[in-house]
C-alpha cells in the first residue's frame, strides 16, 4: 500500500478543511447587520455556515482518525471486519475506516 501518499493526501485535504473553518468562523463572527431585514438574510446565511462547519468537522475528525490509524499502522485494514480495504476504495474515501462490504 502506498502509505505516504495516502498520508499526503489526508494531510492536504485537513489543512484545506482547517483553513476553510478558520474563514467560516470568522464569517460567523461578524458584527451583525442593524437593519431587521438584513439581519434576518444574516442569520439564514450563518444557518447554512454552521451547517457546512458541522459537515466539515465530522469530515476532519475522520481524517485525524484515519491518521493515527496510519500511526498505528492499522490504515487500510477495515475497522469491522479486519479485511484489506482495497486501494481503489482508499483513493475515493482515504478517511474510511471501513471495507466496501462492511460500509453497507
Amino acid at each position: 500500500m502506498k502509505s505516504d501518499r495516502y498520508k499526503s493526501l489526508l494531510m492536504d485535504r485537513r489543512q484545506k478543511l482547517t483553513g476553510h473553518l478558520s474563514v467560516l468562523e470568522g464569517t460567523l463572527e461578524e458584527t451583525p447587520s442593524k437593519d431587521w431585514e438584513d439581519r434576518a438574510s444574516e442569520r439564514q446565511g450563518d444557518e447554512v455556515f454552521e451547517a457546512m462547519g458541522q459537515i466539515e468537522l465530522a469530515e476532519l475528525r475522520r481524517i485525524d482518525a484515519a491518521l493515527l490509524r496510519l500511526r498505528e499502522g492499522s490504515y487500510g485494514i477495515c475497522q469491522e471486519c479486519g479485511k484489506d480495504i482495497l486501494e481503489a476504495r482508499l483513493d475515493l474515501l482515504p478517511d474510511t475506516p471501513f471495507c466496501k462490504d462492511c460500509a453497507k
